[in-house]
């Protein structure tokens, strides 16, 4: 909870992710944004094609 009180922007794989994160942090999530990635939970963790494909969009979503 620390995490998301702090946070500007949450950003998360998919959907679902999104969902469970504003049903449990109701109170906590009402005035963030929240991003999904729509990349699909299909990856070994630290998988370099992850990575890349994470980096990608997350830098585009930051502007960098």
């Amino acid at each position: 909870m620390k995490d998301i009180r702090w946070a500007d922007l949450i950003i998360v794989m998919e959907e679902k992710h999104r969902q469970r994160i504003r049903a449990e942090f109701r109170d906590e999530m009402r005035y963030k944004a929240i991003e999904v990635l729509a990349i699909e939970d299909r990856y070994q963790f630290m998988d370099p094609e992850l990575i890349d494909e994470i980096r990608a969009v997350v830098d585009s979503l930051l502007e960098l």
